[in-house]
């Protein structure tokens, strides 16, 4: 039997006798194609001084990655089910090396971009590819723990890419923040090549080309809305028109892949009521841990007074949390003794209470924030392996490919909209307090005129900051007994299925 009839034979994959090693490389992966997303933030006065970049050269360099990588998630996914996982996280690494090289030696902000845009297309391969790669080689008795250990380096990543970049920055130029992720592609290439099984769909689907390019189209716009929203206003005409597009277009493609045989994302997944409820959870723990972060970095700024690296130093204790809960298998063995049900409503629960904390303690001092942070991590830890799990246990095992790139793009979406309704209700509350016409709080603190209008201004910010932490707790909450609901509902179908049988 071969490798590839071998990881897909069976509704419940076989153990590799190599996995764990894998799973290393496969983190190590996700961890550089992760920095990437926030590295380049900390480099940006270089960027512009050594590139004479301007604002919105800025503002591309930062999205082509992450608006190519969002994407194209889906046809990522869709790409390594047809045509073999191992192949496409080997070309996942080999284009984000190629990338990196051009991006560390680029002599001008087109140069940059480009390669960029070429790393995001590397890193949308990484995202999908090593998840699916993580279900064909772990079993049911394994599997949950790996992909806590595979969250972990998720979280980690997004909380210290501006610290690995401060680092680079004091000791090498800009460059070096690309060059670094060359070693590690090459390693992973190599160990892809020697170590995983070849892995794909045994049914040879068809390729969905229209699909891909629907799906990508629409992708793209929606999150180039959701990047473009805060900076250029809610209601203007960009974020407006790239909004619809993408609407319409995400619409045109349900509608394709309803009609065609072979379709890139099979839309009767959204029959499955345990699919319904892990998407629903996963939306909605990327919004709570997307919108407070974007929060409380202003908060720890413009509140507080700390300047940019210690307000990221000072929450660190988030991803602290979820990385030491992870490696010890907290939510691994939770999950055995509970349910999935039961650690998604208890992990959402402490997420929503880790939110409520910060909006009610965190106001003017730090303790309070800390004690907030690490609760959340807590929950984060909990419900997010456990979703991930519930979405690829949903989906047939050679469409492992397509529900990674599900469980990416739902990450994303949350992480966007999170940014987006949390930031609307502080804008919101804010300006309803203030009496400036000033927005913004840069902005109304510069119209001020004396202290105690300044003060009265800093207390504005905070109480919609508050009731931003507040709506998003709630938010949360509901959506953890929602998912939970759909979820225990999933498992007595299945029950009462088996019992039938």
């Amino acid at each position: 039997m071969t490798a590839t009839t071998t990881a897909e034979s069976p509704t419940t994959p076989q153990r590799h006798p190599q996995r764990w090693l894998i799973l290393g490389v496969i983190c190590l992966a996700t961890l550089t194609v992760l920095l990437d997303n926030t590295v380049l933030n900390v480099a940006i006065p270089s960027l512009t001084k050594e590139l004479d970049a301007s604002t919105a050269d800025i503002q591309w360099m930062i999205n082509a990655y992450s608006l190519v990588q969002s994407g194209l998630l889906l046809t990522a996914g869709s790409a390594a089910d047809r045509y073999g996982r191992k192949k496409m996280l080997a070309a996942g690494l080999a284009l984000f090396g190629i990338g990196s090289l051009v991006a560390g030696l680029a002599q001008s902000s087109t140069q940059l971009i480009a390669a960029r845009a070429g790393m995001g297309i590397g890193g949308a391969l990484l995202m999908t590819t090593t998840l699916a790669v993580i279900v064909q080689i772990f079993d049911d008795s394994e599997r949950m723990k790996a992909i806590g250990l595979w969250s972990t380096v998720n979280s980690l990543g997004f909380a210290i890419g501006p610290l690995v970049g401060g680092v680079m920055l004091n000791h090498f130029w800009w460059g070096a923040i690309f060059l670094i992720n060359i070693p590690v592609a090459v390693l992973g290439f190599v160990a892809v090549v020697k170590l995983i099984p070849e892995s794909k769909n045994p049914q040879g689907d068809r390729p969905d080309l229209l699909g891909a390019v629907f799906s990508t189209i629409g992708m793209a716009s929606v999150v180039y809305a959701i990047i473009s929203g805060p900076e250029h206003g809610w209601t203007s005409t960009q974020v407006l028109v790239a909004a619809a597009v993408g609407v319409v277009v995400l619409g045109v493609f349900v509608w394709w892949e309803l009609r065609i045989p072979y379709p890139m994302l099979d839309m009767h997944f959204f029959r499955n009521q345990r699919f319904i409820g892990a998407v629903a959870g996963a939306i909605l723990v990327a919004f709570g841990m997307g919108g407070s972060l974007f929060l409380l970095t202003q908060h720890l700024q413009f509140v507080l007074g700390y300047e940019p690296l210690e307000a990221g130093l000072r929450t660190a204790p988030l991803a602290v949390t979820v990385v030491a809960l992870n490696f010890t298998g907290l939510g691994a063995r939770l999950l055995k003794k509970t349910s999935t049900p039961v650690t998604i409503a208890i992990g959402m629960t402490l997420l929503s209470a880790g939110l409520a904390a910060i909006a009610v303690l965190g106001g003017d001092n730090y303790a309070g924030m800390l004690t907030g942070l690490i609760v959340m991590g807590a929950g984060i830890a909990l419900a997010m392996p456990a979703m991930a799990n519930a979405i690829m246990s949903a989906i047939p095992p050679e469409k492992a490919g397509v529900g990674a790139g599900v469980n990416g793009t739902l990450a994303e979406f949350g992480n966007g909209l999170g940014v987006a309704v949390l930031g609307a209700v502080l804008n919101s509350k804010f300006a309803s307090l203030v009496a400036v016409s000033a927005a913004s709080l840069p902005a109304a603190l510069a119209a001020a005129r004396t202290e105690g209008e300044r003060a009265r201004i800093a207390d504005a910010f905070s109480s919609g900051l508050e009731t931003s932490q507040l709506v998003g707790a709630v938010a949360v909450f509901l959506g953890g007994v929602v998912a939970a609901a759909l979820l225990k509902r999933a498992e007595r179908a299945d029950s009462g299925q088996q019992a039938s049988a």
